[in-house]
């Protein structure tokens, strides 16, 4: 099997390292792992794509390059300039630090790098490490990540919806923030939202008296509805969400017809 790996918090970010290691054993002895990912860390930038500026790109390493872009950037230059038209099997995006449930979904790169394998007509998915209290104070934040990585990604593969259509299905797992061992299993979920939880700005002053806005998010650990990915990740359970990049509000389209006829 040959793999493609990516994600937004850089090419040296330690879930990326372990997303490899999860690659690596789902590829096999006799399988390839390539990974392209950001030069620079790439976090909230969702599926932007670098369509007005060029994107350098840099060999580290066997099978490994760096592409000063973004994930869905990274994964178009594995597509069509490293692997040179040869078509991976699977594209995973990650391990994120930090969750990308809920409202977090729309912003995040990780989850942006594995939908645009999909538009691509790949397999994808998307993987993070939902982080807490119960995470703070371990040697490795990933460890559930690492234990449950390998068998959630082998679990879809052998089992999961791969469809074909228009905007075809891809995944985006959030593991929970407490050691792989206390993980209690896998919840198929829909995507939640966090109440009363939003993006804002916060003003600071530099030395020189300019200000500045920095991007601040809401908290975390905010429940969600039963059923969501949140909800599950809380509860000690590994979130599975699949997905699809049409925007479409479906279910309101014959009343807003009736509506405006």
């Amino acid at each position: 099997m040959r793999i493609l790996i990516t994600n937004d918090d850089g090419i040296n970010a330690p879930g990326l390292a372990v997303l490899s290691a999860i690659a690596e054993e789902i590829a096999g002895p006799s399988g390839e792992v390539w990974t392209v990912a950001p030069a620079f860390e790439q976090s909230g930038v969702a599926h932007k794509i670098s369509y007005t500026h060029p994107t350098l790109i840099a060999k580290l390493g066997e099978r490994r390059y760096a592409a000063e872009g973004s994930p869905a950037d990274c994964v178009l230059a594995g597509l069509y300039d490293v692997l040179e038209g040869a078509r991976p099997d699977l594209v995973l995006s990650g391990v994120n630090r930090g969750n990308n449930a809920g409202e977090n979904t729309l912003y995040s790169g990780t989850v942006g790098g594995a939908m645009e394998g999909a538009l691509q007509g790949l397999r994808a998915i998307a993987l993070s490490q939902y982080l807490g209290p119960r995470t703070r104070d371990l040697p490795d934040p990933f460890d559930a990540a690492r234990v449950w990585g390998v068998r959630v990604v082998r679990r879809l593969l052998e089992h999961g919806l791969w469809d074909e259509g228009d905007y075809r299905l891809f995944y985006s797992v959030n593991f929970p923030p407490l050691p792989g061992s206390e993980v209690k299993g896998l919840r198929v979920t829909a995507q939640g939202r966090r109440q009363d939880c939003n993006f804002g700005v916060e003003a600071h002053h530099s030395p020189s008296g300019r200000r500045f806005l920095w991007i601040r998010g809401g908290p975390q650990h905010l429940p969600t509805a039963p059923g969501t990915d949140v909800h599950a990740n809380l509860s000690g359970f590994v979130s599975i969400t699949p997905m699809r990049c049409d925007l479409t509000a479906h279910d309101c389209l014959a009343d807003l017809e009736a509506r405006l006829a």
